[in-house]
């Protein structure tokens, strides 16, 4: 698992409340994939990381495999958070708590509403096929890797390739993007 600075985690843990308060049906899935399109449009609007969060080319989309993981696990890094409610087909997300802006500009609250209003009350099946769309960072990643047959065929569920959010930009946008990458990781380092 990486590090996470506390005020990351708080970060994380408050935009998993925002998705949860402000969308029906908050599943693990449905959470992992409004946190990558959020993360996405923060790339491609400000040029800068969201949460800053890895995401890897797995079957069932992008993932922020440590979420994913945390979740999996019952909330463990989140739980003053989010609850994890166990259902026989799922995992659903429940606030722990009021969330709280102190973390949050307000371009970056607007941002969340964005993508919440789009996407907010779209399944879990339906934030897959978006984020797989032919064109896509997912889509581009695992056809490179040669991972679409083996998704297809349910051969693998999961790869170690991560999406580079820059591929999306302009060279000097995206050279500013890795700068402010390269800030956020080692802000998450040095203030464990």
């Amino acid at each position: 698992m990486n590090k996470y600075s506390a005020e990351n985690i708080s970060r994380i843990g408050n935009a998993s409340i925002y998705i949860a308060q402000k969308a029906n049906n908050v599943s693990k899935t449905k959470l992992l994939k409004l946190l990558y399109l959020m993360e996405e449009r923060s790339v491609l609007r400000y040029h800068l990381p969201f949460l800053g969060l890895t995401y890897e080319v797995w079957q069932a989309g992008p993932v922020a495999k440590d979420i994913y993981i945390d979740i999996s696990d019952g909330g463990v890094m989140l739980s003053p958070y989010i609850k994890v409610q166990n259902d026989k087909d799922a995992q659903y997300i429940i606030p722990a708590k009021d969330f709280d802006d102190e973390d949050f500009s307000a371009n970056e609250i607007r941002l969340m509403d964005e993508v919440l209003a789009e996407y907010g009350d779209k399944t879990a099946t339906e934030l897959v096929a978006i984020t797989h769309k032919k064109g896509s960072l997912w889509y581009n990643m695992a056809k490179e890797k040669g991972l679409l047959e083996a998704f297809r065929k349910h051969e693998c569920n999961n790869s170690s390739y991560v999406i580079d959010f820059a591929k999306g930009l302009m060279p000097c946008c995206a050279d500013y993007y890795n700068e402010s990458v390269a800030l956020h990781n080692a802000s998450n380092a040095y203030t464990l």
